[in-house]
């Protein structure tokens, strides 16, 4: 069975939401990624790591992180 979840991926002060399927099975190591869905998030990753916010857009959206001052 799969679903779809929003994965946050963040890196720096930055954070990507990106969809991918969850595959949930009876096994052990349920519920996890596809290999092509994992592959995405480290591409994303890597994106957000070298300020390539146009590469990491086309998986999702994408958030700049903004401190709140006390």
């Amino acid at each position: 069975m799969t679903r779809k979840k929003t994965k946050y991926i963040h890196e720096g002060l930055y954070v990507a939401e990106v969809e991918v399927e969850v595959i949930t099975t009876e096994d052990a190591w349920s519920p996890y990624l596809s290999v092509e869905d994992a592959s995405r998030l480290d591409e994303v990753r890597e994106a957000l790591k070298q300020k390539n916010f146009g590469k990491a857009s086309e998986y999702g959206r994408i958030y700049k992180l903004k401190p709140i001052d006390d």
